[in-house]
């Protein structure tokens, strides 16, 4: 290369500053940067104001709203009362089950019922755990259950002739200890049956066991799911935390019937004349039971001790006035005395309303 072909520092200096100022026609005025140019200025500007204009464009457009399509909300609010509802069911049964099991007293409350994406959710929970990974047929897909160390190795030790002591340092657990604990998760599954009948009857089973979510995938990392977390309290000194996945796929079935309406509905209300007829048919066969009241004497203890065979008691009711009939001890009818054939008998005069 000559010395011709290399260009001095005024023409390098140059060459720059028309590049930042733009093209020129000639020897004119420029004239401004391109059309590509512009938008590769203004793209920095853009990006930078991007929040502060979706912010405006929200706010001048009643209609508009924010859609992250990295996390979408795939369960509405009324889906996540009626899990509550739904799990506040379950909670009060297992307390009631794992009481008796373990002849222990055992409280369980829900503490939240959140929407997450599956990743949030594994990273969020400890290691080691107990998981036990369930079926909930005809369900599509499976669910988690995740029992945390200090209530696993609680039930272990009573299940082993111990106090239900819970150990402070968490481990995996050995292979008797996970033959009982898994014991302890079908019968949990069956009180998360008897929970959800009134919604959508499922039958659970247990497929396994783990001890980190990490190494389970039933579900993609930005697949949504419910977590319903309860607190479980051993006989009110050991506590920990038990923690139910869904992911979105499983629930989607019945997401429609997910509604606190339909599960108030199905826990008993009665909507139509034939549920009405079914359960007074139902009805009709039960047995009551029936007292005529022929009258009452207040009298002292002294004169009922001292009473003897032959006394005459004068009741404070008079021969012209009606009896009162009660039913299962409830006051409900007046009648008058009488026979028929050889057998006493009451003839029902009229009905007691409630202010009487």
């Amino acid at each position: 290369m000559g010395s011709s072909d290399i260009l001095s520092q005024s023409e390098i200096d140059n060459l720059l500053n028309s590049l930042t100022a733009g093209p020129s026609t000639g020897t004119g005025p420029s004239e401004g940067p391109s059309p590509v140019q512009q938008e590769t200025i203004a793209m920095p500007a853009l990006m930078a104001n991007e929040d502060s204009y979706n912010d405006t464009y929200a706010s001048e457009n009643k209609g508009f709203k924010l859609y992250n399509f990295r996390r979408p909300d795939k369960f509405s609010k009324d889906h996540l009362r009626a899990l509550m509802d739904i799990h506040k069911e379950f909670s009060r049964q297992l307390a009631l089950l794992l009481s008796t099991y373990l002849r222990m007293h055992v409280d369980i409350d829900i503490i939240s019922v959140d929407q997450l994406t599956y990743d949030e959710f594994t990273r969020s929970m400890p290691n080691p755990i107990t998981i036990g990974i369930l079926e909930l047929n005809p369900l599509p897909g499976q669910v988690l259950l995740g029992m945390s160390h200090e209530i696993t190795s609680s039930i272990v030790d009573r299940m082993l002739g111990g106090v239900g002591a819970s150990e402070i340092k968490p481990r995996e657990l050995t292979d008797i200890e996970e033959a009982l604990a898994r014991r302890v998760f079908e019968k949990i599954t069956k009180s998360l049956e008897d929970s959800w009948k009134g919604v959508f009857p499922v039958q659970g089973t247990v497929v396994g066991l783990d001890s980190n979510y990490t190494l389970i995938q039933i579900a993609g990392h930005g697949e949504i799911v419910a977590l319903i977390t309860l607190e479980v309290q051993i006989a009110n000194k050991y506590s920990g935390l038990l923690s139910l996945c869904y992911p979105y796929p499983v629930l989607e079935v019945v997401v429609g019937q997910l509604s606190s309406q339909h599960i108030f509905q199905a826990k008993g209300i009665i909507n139509t004349s034939e549920d009405k007829q079914v359960i007074l048919n139902k009805l009709n066969n039960t047995n009551v039971i029936m007292d005529v009241i022929l009258g009452d004497v207040d009298i002292s203890v002294h004169d009922l001790v001292d009473l003897k065979i032959g006394d005459v008691l004068r009741l404070n009711n008079s021969v012209s006035e009606n009896l009162v009939v009660k039913v299962n001890g409830i006051p409900k009818f007046l009648s008058r005395p009488g026979i028929k054939g050889n057998r006493i008998a009451i003839n029902v005069m009229d009905v007691i309303s409630k202010s009487e």
